[in-house]
Parts: C-alpha cells; structure tokens; sequence
C-alpha cells in the first residue's frame, strides 16, 4: 500500500511537471507549422535561461545577504571595539584622576599638619591670640596656595576664617569634625561660597584637641585643564543643590559642549551604568560619573569623558573599502552563476532520476562517474549510498538489541532469546531457567562517588557475569539501571540455583574501581519453565517477585514460589490502604513507659504508631513500616507522628504531667533534609521545649548515608532534643560510629536484655555496654523486661532506665496518663519498695 500510495504521489506530480512544463512550452515553443518561426537557438537559449536565472537570483540574493550581513556585523563590532577601546583609555584616566585628586588632597594634609605642629602657632590659640592666628593663617595659606584657612573651635565655631566671611560662625561641615580621639576625616569636596573647594580638616594636638584646622584650595577651570593635560579626557566639576538642577563649576569643555552635558545631566541620561561603570547614554562619548561628594544639602561630581569620533574612523574606512568589496562579489557572483547554470542543469536531471530511483528502494542503476568536479563527486556519492544505508541498518539493529554501556543483549534482545528459548523447550520439552538480578544500594554508588564510578561498577559486574555463564547457549542481558537477567536454556531449578549462588560468590570480591573499593551485594530471583510458568512474561514477572523476595528476606537467591503471589498481591493492596490511613484516620499513636532505676522527677515514655485498618484489624508495624520505608512514605508517617506526639507533651506538660517523649527515626527519616526544621516548627506550634523529646536511630539506618544522617543529627542536637541509638548491638561498627554521633542515650537490645538472668553470656555483654555508656557520658536503657529477676539485675548493674512488657505494654494516652498518675502516688507512698508490673 505504501509503493502504490508513493506510485501515485509519483504519478501526480508527473501530472503536475507535465501541465507546468506544457504551460512553459506553450510560451516557449517553437511556432506551428505556418507561422513565423523563432529560431531554435534562440528557443533553445531561453529554456536554458530560466535555470540560469533561478541560479543566478539565488547567488545575488546570497551574496547581499552576505555582505549586508557583514557590513552590520563589522559595523557593529567596530563601534563596540571602539567603545571598548576608549573606555579603557577612560578607566586609565579615571585612575589618574583619582591618583591627582589623592595627591592633591596629601598635599594640603601634608601642609595642614606642618602648620599644626608649629609651637607658637598652637600657642597663639591656647592664648586666644586672634592677631597672631590670622597672620599665620594669611602667610601659610600664601605659601601652599590654599584659598581657604579657617580655624574652627571646639564648640565647632568658626575662630579665624582667611576669607573673613564665616567668622564667629558655625562650621558649615561639622560631620567633617572628629572630637573623640582626634583622629583625621578624609579628605572631602565641599562647596563653599557657591564653589567647590577641596578641603582637609586636621585636628590640632596640645597633646588634647584644642581645634581644627581647615585648609582646602578652589576648584576651577584651571585645575580641569591641569588634570585634562595629565589625564586627556574632557574633565567637568559639577553640583547640584537640592531640588535644584545641576550647575557646572570647572571644565574644559567648550559652550556647546557645557550646554549639551548640563541638558545630559539634569534630564539624567546618566544615571545607567554598564558593567564597567561607564554612562550607557551617548553615542559621541564615553562618560564616567564620579561622585566625589553627598553633603546634607549639595552632591558634587566630576565627569570624565572622551569622545567616540577619533577612535571610529579607521572603521568608517573598513565601511567604505567593504562596500566596493560587496559591489565586486555582486558582479563576480552574476558572471559565476551564469557559467554554473550551464553546467549543472542536465548532470542535476541525471542525478535527480537516480535519487529518486533510491528513494524507491532501486540500487540497481546507478549514474556514471563522467565528470571530475562536484557533480561527478556527488555521482560517486549515490554509488557508495547503498552500501552506507546496509551499514547503517546493520548498526541501528545492533543498538536496539545492545546495551551501550555493558555490550550486553538489552531488554528487548533478552525477550528476543526468551522466546526462543521457550518455543524451542517446548518442542523438545527440555527445562528453561530465568534470573533476575538486582544490586543491593547501587545508587548509593552513584551518589557518593559519582555516575562515572557507578558505570564502572556495571561494566566490572558484567564482565564478572559473563565470566560464571560460559555456555554459547546461555545469555547475560542488562534489563536497564542495575538490573541484569541471565537466561539458562535446559538448565533446572536446582542448576539455576547453584548458578545464582555462583554468581554471589563471584561478586563478594571487592571491586577496585578509580582507586575506590567498592564492595557489591546483589539479589537474585529465579523462575523455571515449566514448574513457574510457560510463557516469557510470566517467567520474568515470577522472577521479578522472587528477587524481591530475596532482597526483602537478604537470602541472596530465591526461587519463585506460589505462596509470593498472594503475598504480593497483599502487599500491594496493603501498600494502597496505606496511602490513604493518615487521610482516613487510621492510624493511632500508643506510649510505653520507661521507668528510671534511680531518682527522677520526669516521666519517660516512647511513642509507638499503630494502624487499625478497617477490614484488617490492627496491623502490627513490622507489616507496614518496611512497605512505608521501601516506598518513601515512611516520611509522612513520621510527620504525623512528630505533629501528634509532640501535641500530647504539650497537653501532658499543661496538666503538670512532666513527660519526655522518645520518637523512633527511619533511614529515610534520617537523609530528610526538611526533618529538623519541621520538628522544630512543630515544637514552637506547640509550645514544647525540644529538651523533652529524643529521637531513637538504629545503627543501620546511619550507614545507608552516613553523612546526611550525621548532618541531620548534629542540627537535631543544635535544637537542643536528645538521640539515642536504639537496638545497640545488632549494628555495624558500633564504637566507630558511636564515639562521632552527637547522641546522649544507649538502648540496649532486648534480644541481650530477654536472657539476662539465666545466660551468663549476655549478662556480660549487658554489663559492659551500661559501662561502656557510662564512660562515654551516656544514659543507658535496657530495652525487653520481661520479669522481676531482669528488672532486678539492671539495677544491679547500673542500668539508669528499663522498658519491656513486665513494667507496662504501649498504652493509650489515657491509660498512659492514668499509670503515670500511679506511679507517682506509688513512689511517694513507698519510695524504698521495687516497682511492680503496672498495666
């Protein structure tokens, strides 16, 4: 259908060619018998020249496009060059500038301090003599081509002014005064007198002030031509009182040049910067506004600028030199498309029957190489295509069966091989055996040490695969990520068993990886035909359940038995009430109590979360907290149970119940970044202390991200609550981790604690993990009291809590309330009597 639907999308457009051609003709064609004939060659000229002209338009319109484009992209790179340019030689001004400036204002410090060091000049003012100061002031002025010389009190009025102006007045600059220590202001640019002035104000020492000498010369237009000289920028002082329009002081700009930059500047054209700070207004000149000083009712600033003129003429001259360039091309392109044109219209016809001849899936015919340029390489083009298209199919096969990475069969090669497997098995009734395997924490590899690494892993952990499964028969498949299948063909249940086993071994070396050792564990699922199923899916699906079945159990290898269906199909439905009890309100929260084997004055008690579902009954949590580990829900669980424990401490602690309330923590409780922010955001709402909350972390859960989890404890701790390491004993590198965790309590496992009185051996490792606590400043709880003899021997041993069954079950937070209550008229009734089971 598809060859006839292309056949008539060929045989319309022949249709269309033929009308538009016959329509060509028509205006073209040689006159009919009788009329005046054009000649042929003159026919023959015009059907070449609609080609040519078609060509040639093309190379006109390209090469406009190309020198117009040009011409702009040149345009605009010479003026951002130039720009560039000049700011640059702007900036090395500016640092002249502010270098003169400096050197200006040393030079009226330097002479500010020679005249304050004088003896008889700092006489004449502790003496008050008037006189003597206006002299000295007149003639040290004189000598250092200062304008202004004022002597200002301590009561910050003026003493003697050169000017005789501001006499007996208040200093006009008073924030330029410093009377605490003494020490000097820098150096300021102020207007007095309706000009700005540079001024130093230099405290005079008798060792104490006594005043301040003002010293500071005027700016004007002679000082902008001395920094011009040094500088070669246009140099402009300009101020501006308040709610008044800019004015200038000092410059050496021309009256047009004045006028324009007053207009730039009172309608604030120069207020943006660019990244260098120069003004973003004007194309004439670059500008660079320096502030050089905010009184309370003036601003004073100085302008620097360059213009733009000078620097851009080499690029008006590249302007004009590439217009004649682009006049040339357009010529030269004309002549070249008309000799193109001539030469390329029938080899294109030839070349064109051949592509589509290709296209139709004929390889047969091909065109001849008769020419020796591009046309004759395309030629040679269209006779290496064939080959290239049978290359390349030959590869896409390849990558839509491979793994890239591994160069293991991938997912749909393994369904490939499965299937012939299992038609082949059921012709000759042979077994068939499927193993999935799936790698324990690998994306702990990749996080910790990088996706580089973790792709390492899978190619070692492939090459060892294909190492164990050697027969040509059997087959080492990457599914995707860290999962690999390695089918088995006529291999039994107990053969694939003993290859899953084989495999565990392989592995169980530690990989050295980019100077990483990495130590691999894996899980592995088997399902066989015919025992598990007669069909690919089912056989992959059964042993999909079984390797989860063994990472769930840690037993390595799995066989699929019926019994995982139902179990599976429980935990899915499990999986889905789950989502919904918090929403529902099935969940509750119970409190055991842990009673202190000394003297305490609060209570202590854990808080346990059960799930009363509706049709199930009461759902114990080792059914429902690894599902909510496993699915990440756990972390919306604990939400709900920090909100409602840390609510009934409150309410405890309201009614004069002095309760402390331990909490449990998962592994993913543990990398949950948001945790301590919640919790604390929970403890405020509630108006709780974090102090009478702790956290109970198993060892395990630490281990799957040591460093978040460590990072999350620390800011927990910073909060101020308590950690405890819950069921020390069963963990991994328990002193390793113990000595850096920030915990303060050590929960002893019930496993040691059950058998303490009848087995000498636990009653060791109980005694040495309550001193091993005690050393390490840690309050120890014995978890699993079970009787009075146990409860007895803690006390004994120096145990400071004990929790289990003989002292109380989990109880509701009424009944909890209600032992409490008992408890305390029970110790103040009998304080030297041993507690007894309560509840």
């Amino acid at each position: 259908m598809v060859a006839q639907a292309a056949a008539g999308r060929r045989s319309s457009g022949s249709s269309i060619e033929q009308q538009a051609r016959s329509s060509r003709d028509e205006a073209v064609s040689p006159p009919a018998p009788g009329r005046s004939p054009l000649p042929r060659r003159l026919y023959r000229f015009l059907r070449v020249r609609s080609l040519q002209a078609k060509i040639l338009a093309l190379f006109v319109l390209l090469i406009v496009v190309v020198q117009v484009g040009g011409f702009i992209l040149i345009n605009t790179a010479g003026i951002s060059a130039a720009r560039k340019s000049v700011g640059a030689e702007v900036l090395a001004g500016t640092r002249v500038f502010d270098r003169v400036i400096r050197q200006d204002h040393d030079r009226l410090r330097q002479g500010a301090r020679l005249l304050t060091a004088d003896y008889a000049f700092r006489e004449a003012i502790t003496t008050g003599d008037t006189e003597t100061i206006a002299s000295v002031l007149a003639n040290h002025g004189d000598r250092i081509g200062a304008t202004v010389m004022m002597l200002v009190g301590l009561d910050r009025r003026v003493l003697a002014d050169t000017a005789g102006t501001t006499t007996g007045q208040r200093f006009a600059f008073p924030d330029l005064l410093e009377t605490t220590d003494g020490r000097e202001k820098s150096p300021a640019m102020v207007v007095m007198r309706g000009q700005v002035h540079q001024l130093v104000v230099v405290p005079i020492l008798a060792p104490l002030p006594v005043a301040w000498l003002a010293v500071g010369f005027k700016v004007d237009d002679a000082l902008a031509q001395e920094l011009h000289r040094l500088t070669r920028l246009q140099v402009s002082f300009m101020t501006r009182p308040v709610d008044a329009d800019w004015r200038i002081q000092a410059t050496t700009l021309d009256d047009e040049g004045r006028r324009l930059l007053l207009a730039d500047m009172n309608a604030g054209h120069f207020a943006a910067t660019d990244f260098d700070g120069k003004a973003g207004n004007g194309d004439e000149a670059i500008t660079r506004v320096l502030k050089l000083s905010s009184q309370r009712n003036q601003d004073v600033v100085a302008v620097l600028q360059e213009p733009l003129s000078e620097a851009l003429e080499p690029y008006r001259q590249l302007q004009r030199r590439l217009a004649l360039i682009s006049l040339l091309g357009i010529l030269v392109s004309i002549a070249a498309s008309i000799v193109i044109a001539r030469g390329i219209g029938r080899p294109v016809r030839d070349l064109a029957g051949v592509a589509r001849r290709i296209a139709a899936g004929d390889y047969s015919v091909l065109p001849r190489q008769s020419r020796n340029d591009e046309i004759g390489d395309l030629a040679t083009a269209f006779r290496s295509m064939q080959k290239g298209i049978a290359k390349r199919e030959s590869r896409i096969t390849e990558l839509a069966y491979r793994d890239g990475l591994t160069n293991l069969p991938n997912r749909a090669c393994f369904a490939n091989y499965l299937g012939e497997a299992l038609g082949s098995s059921i012709a000759s009734s042979s077994p068939v055996a499927v193993l999935l395997m799936d790698l324990d924490h690998f994306r702990y590899v990749n996080d910790t040490l990088g996706h580089a690494i973790g792709d390492s892993l899978l190619c070692e952990v492939a090459a060892r695969l294909r190492a164990v499964v050697r027969r040509a028969s059997d087959t080492v498949a990457r599914l995707g990520g860290d999962e690999f299948a390695i089918l088995l063909p006529g291999a039994s249940l107990e053969e694939a068993t003993r290859a899953g086993e084989a495999i565990l071994r392989v592995l169980e070396a530690p990989m050295s990886l980019e100077g990483h050792v990495v130590d691999v564990r894996a899980s592995i699922g088997v399902a066989g035909f015919p025992e598990h199923g007669n069909d690919a899916s089912t056989l992959l699906r059964h042993a999909d359940v079984a390797m989860y079945e063994a990472k769930r159990t840690s037993r390595g290898v799995v066989a699929w038995d019926d019994q995982y269906d139902q179990h599976s199909l429980d935990r899915l439905s499990l999986m889905s009430d789950l989502r919904k009890a918090i929403d529902r309100d099935e969940l509750m929260l119970v409190y055991q109590p842990k009673v202190s084997l000394g003297v305490a004055a609060d209570h202590h008690v854990e808080a346990l979360v059960r799930w009363r579902h509706p049709a199930r009954g009461l759902v114990p949590p080792s059914e429902f907290v690894p599902f909510a580990e496993q699915t990440g829900y756990i972390r919306v669980i604990t939400q709900w149970v920090i909100d409602r424990a840390v609510a009934q401490c409150g309410a405890w602690r309201r009614r004069d119940l002095p309760v402390n309330i331990s909490i449990n923590l998962s592994a993913r409780d543990l990398i949950d970044s948001e945790l301590p922010d919640r919790f604390e955001e929970r403890v405020n709402h509630h108006g709780c202390s974090p102090a009478w909350f702790s956290f109970e972390i198993t060892e395990s859960a630490i281990l799957d991200d040591p460093g978040r989890a460590i990072r999350n404890l620390e800011r927990l701790h910073a909060l101020g609550c308590k950690l405890a390491i819950d069921d020390y004993g069963t963990g991994y590198s328990s002193l390793a981790y113990l000595r850096n965790l920030p915990v303060q309590q050590l929960k002893i496992d019930k496993s040691f604690v059950m058998g303490l009185a009848a087995d000498r051996d636990d009653e060791i490792i109980v005694r040495s993990t309550i001193e091993l606590g005690h050393n390490m400043g840690l309050l120890v709880i014995a978890e699993g009291v079970e009787d009075e003899p146990t409860f007895e021997r803690l006390r004994s041993l120096g145990c400071d809590m004990a929790q289990g069954y003989w002292l109380s079950r989990p109880l509701d937070a009424a009944a909890a309330e209600t032992w409490m209550r008992d408890a305390e008229r029970t110790a103040q009734r009998q304080e030297r009597q041993p507690l007894r089971r309560v509840g």
